[in-house]
């Protein structure tokens, strides 16, 4: 090989061939990708600004929301960027960045999963316990839980980097390329067959008791003792809204399956492989539906867009306009 073929021409017997140019079908891959990424970053900022600005939004359940935006946010801003650059060219910063690097992609997934678990939680308790929770679950726990949810998201990424981190180098076979190898088994089971179990237990209770709540509606059942009665009867907004964020669990198990999926073949993914590439690439989409989906099911969502791109945010006492 020449020199303009090697990343390090320095090292002629450690470096890794130069990226070849993507072929046609590859580039127009990185296109799309790249209109992924802006729509991502863009439509989760919107999410953020929304909830942020507007005081009748701030409940427990969008401090949530905010917390997975915050993630889809990074995915969009960050991780699709840079997956597209780390696959076309050389990695020239060295072993360490190069796992320092990936703590960003597992902190945010792994947030993003912790976020689920904590919508589940949320609607659980509004569904099955509607008269304790408006005591029970506060702004100020919901941001003490999505605080805690980061925390252990990001010990959960440097205890599974550990072995590349006190190793540094070890799975790369050649200067310039950055892999790094995590144990297939525990992520597995830590990041997606436990919190998926619990997901689907608690929206299984929901769904029953919703129906249980729709089917009480239709027949009127609920108005033969109207002092205990109405108390305990579950909003239909709380309905609604469980329903919405249903539909937000149902794409996230959808897109993060096949991911996962591919553990159960071996005992290590090796991340930086096409085949963990295509992958992975079908989980970070998840970061652009989620806000596609508040957009089609949420109502205050649309009116909250329509009042940002106007600019009518920048009017004094902008943040006490209804938009529910």
């Amino acid at each position: 090989m020449t020199e303009a073929e090697l990343c390090f021409p320095q090292l002629l017997n450690h470096s890794c061939r130069v990226p070849q140019t993507p072929s046609s079908a590859f580039l127009v891959l990185y296109i799309v990708l790249f209109f992924v990424s802006v729509l991502t970053a863009a439509l989760n900022m919107l999410v953020i600004i929304s909830i942020s600005h507007f005081r009748q939004l701030h409940t427990p359940t969008n401090i949530l929301l905010v917390s997975l935006a915050v993630s889809d946010l990074l995915v969009g801003l960050v991780i699709l960027p840079m997956e597209i650059l780390i696959r076309e060219t050389c990695w020239v910063l060295g072993d360490l960045m190069c796992v320092l690097y990936f703590l960003i992609p597992i902190t945010t997934i792994s947030a993003s999963v912790g976020n689920m678990v904590l919508i589940s939680v949320d609607r659980y308790v509004a569904i099955c316990d509607p008269l304790h929770y408006p005591r029970r679950v506060t702004l100020r726990l919901a941001s003490v839980c999505v605080s805690l949810c980061w925390l252990c998201a990001a010990l959960y990424s440097i205890t599974l980097l550990y072995e590349n981190l006190v190793d540094l180098g070890r799975f790369v076979s050649c200067k310039g390329e950055c892999f790094v190898v995590i144990p297939g088994t525990v992520d597995l089971v830590s990041s997606f067959i436990i919190p998926i179990s619990i997901i689907i237990v608690l929206y299984l209770r929901v769904f029953v008791v919703a129906m249980s709540q729709a089917r009480s509606m239709k027949l009127h059942i609920a108005t033969v003792s109207l002092g205990r009665s109405r108390p305990l009867k579950v909003k239909k907004s709380e309905l609604k809204a469980a329903g919405t964020l249903g539909v937000l669990v149902c794409v996230f198990v959808v897109c993060y399956s096949p991911y996962y999926c591919v553990s159960l073949s071996g005992h290590h993914i090796m991340i930086g492989s096409y085949v963990e590439v295509l992958m992975s690439l079908l989980l970070y989409c998840n970061s652009c539906l989620n806000p596609l989906i508040y957009a089609f099911l949420y109502p205050w969502f649309r009116r909250a867009i329509r009042l940002i791109v106007t600019g009518q945010i920048l009017q004094p006492g902008s943040r006490e306009v209804r938009v529910l």
